[in-house]
């Protein structure tokens, strides 16, 4: 007895001994210390973008403590804390927000081991304190930066440093919204491990760099709402692992290169609202993972027949608006089974709109309008039921739909009815002696005067007519 006592007494001591003890070194992680560097080091920093009121008094026990601030991470490098991520701006509610007169601070630079650094609408001002990105000193963390953002800083201005290029590991670059200027570094085309650069909603101006294509790691790839200008760079053929490429809003010049055709994994292709020109690229309909291609509102004429649509079965967004296009609508679109929008309208197209749009079971917007499409539409009531205002085809002078085929209140928009087949009647006066002879009713029951009237409801008031106009010309003689 005293044994089984002497036993339970040992696993209840080494059970309090075990749950005591650290476990995995998450409480020795707790209590590990961070160098009076770093912290000064970031304190400093983040007084910069805060105000000097900030002194730090709620990041508890320290600033990789328990901090109920948003914005900072850390993690140990040889038994120290070591901040890796840090994020200024009201990203959540106990983010840190920007001050008035926020400004770099030099000691941003000295925090080694940052792996991320974001800026949301922290600089805010473009007019009364405009604030640029530090040109130098970016080469300290050229080892540990994987990722670098700034959004939404309209008051952020100036061009992006030359030495951004020094950030070898960088893997996201965002400057997105913000009030940067001038053009863009050749040195970005050096930031081979790049899987994401977001330059849209600057003034960045110029041309863009041909070292961007030699940026093959790149997934996601947006340059649009900028001014950009000149030819689409032929090296984007080399963008093997690009799924988005965004490059609308600018002002690029010139035709489709054909090494787009290369980008095989590509799912957006967007181009639209420039001054591309040179009719559509036949290497487009290579791009067989493509699911959104917009290439609205451009000069870029020539034929729309002149592709295979078929081939990009995968589409579900097809944008081909006001690019001056001509020729008739493919049928092979119908064969897209997955399209949910199709624009094509404000362009030249003309002939009939194929009844086999009408198939796609997945659309629900098809814009025809303003073009110069003619003949009958042949969709059911069902079909403008469903699509509503959603089908545009007004502004298509010769284009009606026939009442035959739908209800009331189904009309689509904008379009006429057909009018019906109406009896034409040829004016024939009928001779004194045919009349005097008694052969007034051998005359041709269906001449009357071309009036456009039917013909089935006025035959007697125009032989009345006829009759009338006789007796007129006797009673002259």
């Amino acid at each position: 007895m005293k044994k089984l006592k002497y036993m339970s007494f040992s696993i209840l001591v080494l059970c309090i001994f075990y749950l005591s003890a650290p476990c995995n070194g998450e409480d020795e992680s707790l209590g590990a210390p961070m160098k009076r560097t770093e912290q000064e080091a970031l304190y400093s920093a983040i007084q910069g973008f805060v105000g000097k009121w900030w002194n730090g008094s709620d990041l508890y026990p320290d600033p990789c403590g328990w901090t109920p601030i948003q914005g900072v991470s850390c993690d140990l490098f040889d038994g120290f804390w070591y901040v890796t991520d840090l994020s200024i701006g009201p990203v959540h509610d106990n983010s840190l927000s920007c001050a008035q007169n926020v400004e770099f601070s030099s000691h941003l630079f000295a925090l080694r081991h940052l792996r991320s650094l974001s800026f949301f609408n922290c600089f805010v001002s473009p007019n009364q304190r405009p604030v640029s990105v530090p040109s130098t000193n970016w080469e300290v963390l050229a080892e540990s930066l994987e990722s670098l953002e700034f959004r939404s800083n309209p008051g952020l201005t100036g061009e992006i440093p030359v030495a951004f290029g020094l950030l070898r590991n960088l893997q996201s670059l965002v400057l997105m919204e913000n009030g940067l200027t001038g053009e863009l570094p050749e040195s970005i085309g050096t930031l081979i491990n790049l899987r994401r650069l977001n330059l849209a909603a600057n003034a960045f101006k110029g041309r863009i760099p041909d070292s961007f294509g030699g940026l093959n790691r790149l997934l996601i790839l947006d340059m649009s709402r900028n001014s950009l200008s000149g030819f689409l760079p032929m090296t984007f053929g080399g963008l093997n692992s690009l799924l988005k490429l965004d490059l609308s809003n600018n002002q690029l010049a010139g035709k489709i290169p054909l090494e787009f055709g290369n980008l095989k994994n590509l799912t957006l292709l967007d181009l639209s609202n420039n001054r591309l020109s040179g009719a559509l690229t036949q290497s487009l309909q290579e791009l067989s993972s493509l699911q959104e291609l917009v290439l609205s509102n451009n000069p870029t004429g020539g034929e729309i027949m002149s592709l295979e649509w078929q081939n990009m079965r995968g589409l579900t967004a097809l944008d081909l608006s006001n690019m001056s296009l001509t020729g008739g609508i493919p049928e092979s679109i119908a064969e897209l089974k997955g399209l949910r929008f199709l624009g094509l309208n404000d362009n030249q197209l003309t002939g009939n709109i194929p009844q086999k749009l009408a198939s796609l079971p997945n659309v629900s917007a098809i814009y025809l309008h303003g073009n110069n499409l003619t003949g009958e539409l042949k969709f059911s009531d069902w079909f403008y039921g469903k699509m509503g205002r959603r089908f545009g085809a007004w502004g298509n002078p010769n284009l009606c739909y026939s009442i035959g085929l739908v209800r009331a209140g189904y009309a689509p928009f904008g379009v006429k009815q057909c009018e019906e087949k109406v009896m034409k009647y040829e004016t024939h006066l009928i001779s004194k002696s045919k009349l005097g002879n008694g052969n007034s009713d051998n005359h041709d029951s269906t001449s009357t005067a071309s009036l456009g009237f039917k013909g089935c409801g006025l035959n007697r008031l125009v032989w009345f007519v006829e009759v009338l106009m006789v007796l007129v010309f006797n009673f002259s003689l």
